[in-house]
């Protein structure tokens, strides 16, 4: 849930719907950021490397993306440009893709959030290298549909476990 609101709330920004402000940065740091590396913490207790490497890396990229953003306002280095952002996006990108191909063991759910996942982060590079609103847009709108993915998948487990069935699937590969 972390991911996925903090996800569809950043992507509202992307296209245009409200600025970039203290809303989006907070629920980065709490809810996207120290929320998943607990959950990563967690995940660690119970053995799943998978979900711990996920969770922590996800919410430390939370916390370093709300870092960028906040310590250049506070005189702690420059604001990074956008060849500088791109790098940081692509590179959460390879790391994303490879996630990737950890879900292809695991669920068709977890497989769709990685692999937009994977996309938006090219498609968010692609719009700082180009300097194209429209590129940041489509990459809002992908960012929008990964984020609701991530909050069906969460709620699904929840309630799947709740009702001791599958009342929302995640397709769970055999």
């Amino acid at each position: 849930m972390g991911f996925g609101m903090t996800t569809v709330l950043l992507n509202l920004h992307n296209i245009g719907l409200f600025p970039l402000g203290s809303m989006i940065l907070a629920v980065g740091i709490f809810y996207g950021g120290l929320a998943q590396v607990v959950a990563g913490i967690m995940e660690w207790k119970k053995g799943n490397t998978f979900g711990t490497t996920a969770f922590c890396s996800f919410g430390f990229f939370w916390l370093t993306l709300v870092g960028l953003i906040i310590m250049p306002q506070l005189g702690w280095g420059q604001t990074p440009g956008n060849i500088a952002m791109a790098a940081y996006l692509i590179v959460w990108g390879i790391f994303t893709g490879f996630m990737f191909i950890g879900t292809l063991k695991l669920s068709r759910a977890l497989q769709f959030i990685f692999g937009s996942l994977t996309l938006l982060f090219f498609l968010l590079a692609l719009a700082d290298i180009t300097g194209s609103t429209v590129i940041k847009s489509i990459a809002g709108f992908e960012g929008i549909i990964c984020g609701f993915s991530a909050i069906y998948t969460a709620m699904a487990q929840v309630l799947n476990e709740i009702f001791k069935k599958s009342v929302a699937p995640i397709g769970p590969m055999s």
